[in-house]
């Protein structure tokens, strides 16, 4: 594989797209989670302030980013996309711009905001969490038979697992449509790429690195998210410093593709 060229920028390498006026008083980072590229937040951005500058971009290995920069080495934990996130706020010249993460895009986030905390005034994460493993008293949501099991099966047949994946991802009640769009994105990622990702997250444990943030943040937790518990949500409710946690009426672990309007309206008081 080529290396990536030491003179593109991060914002290039990483296909940023800027949204909204660029005189803008105020900056929004969108960062997306697993099996998403940016076109993720196509539903959520007609739905945000249009006087706000909005910016999307790819993580490593997913959409269009380089796929030079996708070193198997760099990325088998998450410090290696917060690394990326915070070169590319520098890079951008970002000073307290509001991020939106979900999922691992979510924790992706928090490590960057401890590292760069003054690109950054405040942070909303959507089905965030710190740990998927269970520990003694933590709930994580998987216990390690089950970690296992995804490993298997993902590396057995990765397009297969990804239809099974979908849906349940995606929530019974969004229904079949968003589970194959889904479905068609996950599998767009080269397979040896997404179990690395799919690898860095499940084996993640960032519990520690929440009270050290001490930005304001926005939780948002749907009703039903098989991957992300509520028990999960409270958790990170109560360790970060300064943090509220808002219930959406909705269900599944990808809010802001299903039900991009109440995420819209959940974040809108937040934003101002």
């Amino acid at each position: 594989m080529p290396l990536p060229d030491p003179t593109s920028s991060p914002a290039a390498r990483h296909r940023v797209t800027v949204h909204g006026p660029a005189d803008a008083a105020r900056t929004l980072l969108l960062v997306h989670g697993f099996g998403t590229d940016q076109t993720v937040w196509n539903d959520l951005l007609p739905r945000l302030d249009p006087a706000l500058r909005v910016i999307t971009y790819d993580q490593a290995g997913c959409g269009q980013c380089d796929p030079s920069l996708f070193v198997q080495h760099r990325y088998l934990n998450l410090h290696g996309f917060a690394h990326d996130l915070a070169a590319l706020a520098r890079d951008l010249d970002l000073r307290d711009a509001i991020l939106v993460g979900h999922s691992f895009g979510a924790m992706v986030g928090v490590l960057a905001a401890l590292e760069v905390p003054d690109c950054f005034s405040r942070l909303a994460l959507i089905g965030a969490s710190p740990r998927y493993l269970d520990d003694g008293d933590y709930r994580g949501g998987f216990q390690e038979e089950d970690i296992e099991q995804v490993y298997r099966v993902a590396m057995a047949n990765y397009s297969g697992w990804a239809d099974t994946f979908a849906p349940v991802a995606v929530g019974d009640a969004n229904g079949p449509d968003l589970a194959e769009h889904f479905a068609r994105s996950l599998k767009a990622i080269p397979p040896e790429r997404a179990l690395t990702i799919l690898c860095a997250i499940l084996q993640s444990d960032h519990r520690q690195a929440l009270p050290k943030l001490n930005h304001p943040v926005l939780l948002l937790q749907t009703q039903r998210d098989s991957f992300v518990p509520l028990a999960v949500a409270q958790y990170m409710a109560d360790h970060l410093p300064q943090a509220e946690l808002r219930l959406l009426d909705a269900q599944g672990h990808l809010p802001h593709l299903t039900s991009p309007a109440q995420v819209a309206d959940a974040l809108h008081p937040f934003l101002q």
